[in-house]
């Protein structure tokens, strides 16, 4: 029999499901050694380390379980996701005005008009139709070519799913892609190199420059073209285009199928929000708490420090648990009960502190914009098959959702 800890690391034991019970069990020990970290499950705990970047660091050993190489630390670091303020800070500012309100705004009719269009052409597997709306919307946000969106799923699928054969050598059809992306793909590798490494996705870096020159040449008013007028050097170009290709279409791809599987799991909810659409909102956050997109972040100890009573070295790894945070019953009443009109604590899906993650707003609007596609279907989506989740545990990813509608 295996312990708490050895199973939640497994991502074997993702292909089933979440190990809810396990976390539970994990959270009434408060912080727990896990491996060789230290492993945060209590929601207050869990915020306490998102907020003090100057003592849990996203930089000193970057934020995934397990290290990188030590000749790839270096690179990885420069991601945005890896740096602490005001670095962190300098790199965020450059991408703030693609996700204000304002801008937001003006992408709702475009990404209502997707959805509605996905939701009424269903094959018959949620997850793989619904995958296309992040990559339509961050394509027009970034400014890549529609045509060549089946890259962004490529890149993300590689790097999300290192643990999962399917996901791990992933590739699209090139058909329609242009030129640029076809001279990239060309530069793949097929040997399931690590893709946080630089030279693990040489074809992802080989079309961040031939875009970014083209948008040099024909600017417009996306994302990459106003990092082109940045003082931004190449590596940190480089290292935002990996970021914003993978953090903007995984958590959502996933977050949708796993926001209908909830309403599935609970008919009354699913009847409740089909009778009462003024709980679209607060159902969209209780899906995210629900089902919690992504598990799990790493944090580094600057210096030694205590934390709920126990004492954290300095140089030691600290791994908060969003899926466990999302579920503490000492913030959520009946934490385990999908209810699309709890209105208590903030989940912790979007992170917390100064790397709350930048397209919340983006993800929530079309969340909501699927959700309203599927209320007004003329029935209800019900499974037509087996589940077939990611083998992750990192990403907690539906890659297969069969439906019928009655």
């Amino acid at each position: 029999m295996r312990t708490d800890a050895e199973l939640i690391v497994d991502p074997d034991t993702y292909t089933s499901g979440v190990p809810h019970d396990a976390l539970t069990r994990l959270r009434d020990g408060n912080v727990v050694r896990v491996d060789d970290f230290w492993a945060i499950f209590r929601y207050d705990d869990v915020r306490t380390v998102l907020r003090s970047p100057g003592v849990f660091s996203s930089h000193r050993g970057a934020t995934q379980i397990r290290d990188p190489r030590p000749d790839d630390l270096a690179f990885v670091q420069r991601m945005m996701l890896n740096q602490d303020p005001p670095n962190h800070t300098r790199l965020r500012r450059m991408l703030t005005q693609a996700f204000t309100p304002r801008a937001v705004a003006r992408l709702e009719d475009g990404i209502r008009a997707n959805a509605r269009r996905i939701v009424a052409n269903l094959s018959g597997d949620f997850a793989a139709d619904v995958a296309d709306l992040p990559l339509l919307t961050l394509a027009d946000v970034f400014g890549v070519p529609r045509q060549d969106r089946a890259l962004l799923y490529d890149w993300s699928n590689r790097v999300i799913g290192f643990q999962d054969e399917e996901y791990a050598l992933s590739s699209s059809s090139t058909d329609g892609m242009t030129d640029m992306a076809l001279q990239a793909l060309e530069l793949r590798p097929d040997d399931g190199r690590d893709p946080r490494s630089r030279g693990g996705m040489p074809d992802l870096y080989a079309y961040a420059h031939a875009l970014g020159a083209h948008k040099r040449e024909h600017p417009s008013d996306d994302v990459l073209s106003n990092l082109m007028r940045e003082d931004i050097s190449l590596e940190e170009f480089e290292t935002l285009f990996w970021l914003f290709s993978v953090a903007g279409n995984e958590t959502l791809r996933n977050g949708i199928p796993g926001g209908l599987i909830a309403l599935m799991q609970h008919p009354d909810q699913y009847a409740r929000l089909r009778a009462d659409r003024s709980l679209l909102g607060s159902a969209v956050e209780e899906m995210l708490r629900w089902w919690t997109p992504v598990m799990h972040f790493r944090r580094t100890a600057v210096s030694d420090v205590e934390l709920s009573g126990v004492r954290i070295a300095a140089g030691e790894k600290v791994v908060v648990w969003f899926s466990s945070a999302n579920r503490d019953e000492r913030v959520f009443s009946a934490p385990d009960r999908f209810d699309v009109g709890r209105s208590e604590a903030d989940h912790l899906s979007f992170g917390h502190g100064p790397h709350f993650c930048l397209g919340a707003q983006l993800a929530r609007t079309q969340l909501r914009a699927v959700f309203e596609a599927v209320l007004d279907l003329p029935g209800l989506l019900e499974l037509d098959g087996e589940v077939v989740r990611l083998r992750s545990n990192f990403q907690n990813g539906v890659k297969h959702l069969p439906v019928r509608l009655t």
